[in-house]
């Protein structure tokens, strides 16, 4: 079987995205940055309050209002912060092979995957987990990289998550 898509930019951050909303480590370094921070705006009211000589309470709510802003608000900001330097990897380095034209061939051994300037390999026992969400499905080679298909391309998406599901039966565990 053979595919032929076109990875955009949007492509990729939608896979940064998805990735990161998926992996654990991710997910315990987003709440420790959410709430550690508030905890640190409670220190801070009680040193302010006892070095300004001023009840805990008026320097507490302040920090407090703050605080709530941040845990509400933070998951939007690291999702945004997300895309903004995915972009910027995007384009501050050579990723021609990255974006664009690719031809995927699927063989009884695997995939081989052809851009305009060069082509990668992987056996089937190789991808080591199959996700998807309502953009792409993703197969991943390693804990965090993946070759992105855009459904978009496919005109039998059935079909074509039939044939992976077929040649990674090594997953179903």
């Amino acid at each position: 079987m053979e595919i032929k898509y076109n990875l955009t930019e949007e492509d990729y951050v939608k896979f940064n995205l998805f990735h990161i909303k998926n992996s654990d480590s991710a997910s315990k370094s987003l709440n420790m940055q959410r709430y550690s921070i508030p905890f640190i705006y409670l220190i801070v009211a009680y040193l302010f309050s006892n070095l300004a000589d001023i009840p805990f309470l008026y320097a507490f709510i302040p920090f407090l209002f703050v605080g709530i802003l941040w845990v509400v608000f933070y998951p939007k900001y690291f999702q945004n912060r997300i895309i903004s330097q995915t972009k910027k990897m995007i384009r501050e380095g050579k990723n021609e092979g990255l974006l664009g034209e690719h031809t995927m061939l699927l063989t009884e051994e695997g995939i081989v995957d052809t851009n305009p300037t060069g082509e990668t390999k992987v056996k089937w026992s190789g991808i080591i987990k199959m996700k998807e969400d309502q953009a792409n499905l993703y197969l991943y080679n390693s804990s965090v990289s993946a070759y992105i298909l855009p459904k978009r391309e496919f005109k039998d998406l059935e079909e074509v998550r039939s044939y992976f599901e077929a040649k990674l039966t090594h997953l179903q565990k």
